[in-house]
């Protein structure tokens, strides 16, 4: 199994990463798991704090369940480095797994995002990965993480702007800078000319790659 584990405490978001996931990965046991003790939206370094200690606390659990690996379904791959430091299996965030997937496609790539106060902890994480040299911009939205998932004909219309923009800067890959962003994948590449990468179907793939290592 593998186990999507949502660090904020929307259900409705995890719902909607588990069906991006298996959707990915058919034939392969998806669970998604919501830390209860995180914000109801991760934006900004504050909020990724506040949902460590509960996304920790889910590791024995997951352990138990016999999770092959663990995604960190948040793109600021918030707690990444405590989790795989004390889990049973590999740990890997949809961030991290969005910028390799884009890199493995040969491309520099920029990251379309939600609020500013997301930019320095998703630029951090870019440069303390290896990143830095491949990644143009990280570029905010101006729309929240819940705004994003809803996903209102306007807000879908300015994030499909943003891609192009970013695209048009150099850019030969754009990553969805928020889980919530995966509902819509396929609405923001439609006759997109930059490919469009979701974290979430990335790290899916990946996550079973690296289980079966």
């Amino acid at each position: 199994m593998i186990l999507f584990i949502n660090p904020n405490s929307s259900a409705h978001m995890t719902e909607s990463i588990v069906a991006a996931a298996r959707e990915a990965l058919p034939g392969v046991a998806i669970e998604g798991w919501t830390n209860a003790e995180g914000p109801v939206a991760i934006q900004g370094a504050e909020d990724g704090e506040a949902a460590v200690p509960g996304l920790l606390a889910l590791l024995p659990a997951a352990k138990a369940a016999g999770a092959r690996a663990i995604v960190i379904a948040c793109f600021d791959d918030t707690g990444l480095a405590e989790a795989r430091a004390a889990a049973h299996c590999p740990v890997i965030g949809i961030g991290q797994a969005g910028y390799h997937a884009a890199t493995l496609f040969g491309a520099r790539f920029a990251v379309l995002t939600t609020l500013a106060v997301s930019v320095p902890v998703i630029a951090g994480n870019i440069a303390a990965q290896g990143f830095a040299g491949a990644c143009t911009e990280v570029r905010p939205s101006g729309y929240g993480v819940l705004a994003v998932e809803e996903g209102a004909p306007q807000v879908l219309a300015d994030l499909r702007q943003g891609l192009a923009e970013l695209g048009a800067a150099g850019a030969e890959a754009v990553v969805l800078g928020c889980a919530g962003m995966c509902t819509h994948h396929a609405a923001l590449q439609e006759g997109m000319p930059v490919r469009v990468v979701d974290g979430v179907r990335a790290a899916a793939r990946l996550a079973e790659a690296l289980a079966g290592l």
